[in-house]
């Protein structure tokens, strides 16, 4: 074997083993949202510490709310936080996120959760693959559906205000696009950076907890897209 074939197999081994733990962490957080979501909406005293007939509490509230707080420290914070605690800030985070999501349960059918759940989970695979194996950079790409998020959430933001039920699914229509757009390119980038052999591994170790947020972002998004254009609505 030439010394040639020895590093690319080497690097392809390095890429998955960092990949599989980015998906690992991404995944153990979505279980802890999905337990914990559904726990709180099974059990009535829980669910009414986080919503009322006057609307959410204050602990609903920072459900709903803190989840930005904890992206925001990990995203810039992430080289001077120890591994350990970075760690923990993202299963704290995937912990919030089932509080702030628990409500769907009541809002949407089991059998419509479970179905557009598996859709969101195939789509996500699909562009995960695509984002692995393509040649195309994707950077350009990526930009753009960048700036076309932020536009959404300014528009979300105004029709908290509107209440526009079209604008609403206009919104989760265009998200659909931009978050399987958004899963292939960080998988690219997250391959690239498995290629940066220069990286401390400590690093390399900090910014895999960071991709599995990115990833969970990317997947949670795409799945409440899903629900709010597919999901059939409880009577």
């Amino acid at each position: 074997m030439s010394t040639g074939t020895f590093n690319e197999t080497n690097i392809a081994s390095i890429n998955k083993t960092f990949l599989s733990r980015v998906f690992g962490w991404m995944s153990f957080g979505l279980v802890i949202t999905a337990i914990i979501s559904f726990v709180i909406a099974d059990v009535t005293a829980l669910h009414s510490m986080i919503v009322t007939e006057n609307g959410l509490t204050l602990i609903g509230y920072l459900a709903i709310f803190s989840p930005f707080i904890f992206v925001l420290l990990m995203s810039f914070g992430y080289k001077k936080l120890p591994y350990a605690t970075l760690l923990f800030l993202f299963m704290v985070y995937s912990a919030i996120m089932g509080i702030s999501l628990s409500f769907i349960s009541l809002v949407y059918t089991a059998e419509s959760i479970y179905i557009i759940f598996v859709t969101a989970a195939l789509m996500f695979g699909s562009m995960s693959v695509l984002g692995y194996v393509t040649k195309t950079d994707l950077s350009n790409i990526g930009s753009v559906f960048m700036m076309v998020l932020i536009g959404l959430i300014m528009a979300g933001l105004i029709n908290l205000f509107l209440k526009s039920a079209t604008l609403s699914y206009i919104i989760s229509m265009l998200s659909v696009i931009v978050f399987c757009g958004l899963t292939a390119f960080d998988i690219q980038k997250l391959k690239q950076l498995t290629e940066k052999t220069s990286m401390e591994p400590s690093l390399k170790n900090k910014l895999g907890i960071l991709g599995a947020l990115i990833l969970y972002l990317d997947f949670i998004n795409l799945f409440m897209s899903l629900l709010n254009i597919f999901g059939k609505r409880r009577d």
